[in-house]
């Protein structure tokens, strides 16, 4: 379990090269800032920044597989777990989604101050974004699971990893599932959080007539 502020930043410098590192700090840096215009995240959360948002993002990582290359990302908001991970993987492509025009300005200075080449923006609702093939489906503060799944179905393969953070609630949400649904899930616990679960599933989730 992370515990500190030194723990998370090592855990993520485990997982990031040194560039990334340079990125991941500058990232804070303008989140401190921004922070200050438009409430982004919870102001005390920028106390444990690395902790609660940095690592928290990150950790999707040990999840992930090495096979992954295209990610789809709902309601980025501030950019958790979006950007965070496209900083983290520049070789891999990031389909960061979010409707709230603040943050979606927000994000596009993120991508262009930072370079994020690999990432893509979508300033839209999610039944607005053309569907193509997501390796790997996140979600930090999107929907409740049932809503998420139907509304993201149609991105979905037989072999895409859905790593999907959702607090205290994750067992909850997964046993409230259908039997067929349930069947591609299980939690795991939060490396952030000792009371926190993601859900992770593998699989084509199909879409309701």
């Amino acid at each position: 379990m992370i515990e500190s502020e030194a723990d998370a930043r090592a855990f993520v410098s485990a997982r990031c090269d040194a560039k990334a590192m340079e990125k991941i700090d500058r990232l804070v840096t303008m989140l401190r800032e921004e922070n200050s215009r438009q409430n982004l995240v919870a102001a005390r959360s920028l106390d444990e920044v690395w902790l609660r948002h940095i690592a928290d993002s990150v950790q999707l990582l040990d999840h992930a597989g090495s096979e992954v290359s295209v990610w789809l990302d709902l309601g980025t908001g501030a950019g958790f777990p979006g950007i965070a991970l496209a900083i983290a993987r520049p070789d891999q492509r990031f389909h960061l989604v979010e409707s709230r025009k603040k943050r979606v300005e927000w994000l596009a200075s993120v991508k262009a101050d930072l370079d994020l080449e690999n990432c893509t923006i979508h300033g839209v609702r999610l039944e607005h974004v053309e569907s193509f093939d997501a390796d790997c489906i996140t979600a930090r503060a999107f929907a409740p699971l049932p809503r998420l799944l139907d509304l993201s179905a149609r991105f979905s393969t037989k072999e895409t990893r859905w790593i999907l953070p959702k607090g205290r609630s994750a067992a909850q949400e997964v046993d409230a599932l259908p039997k067929k649904r349930r069947a591609l899930f299980h939690v795991e616990h939060s490396q952030t959080d000792p009371e926190a679960g993601i859900i992770i599933g593998l699989g084509r989730i199909e879409a309701k007539p």
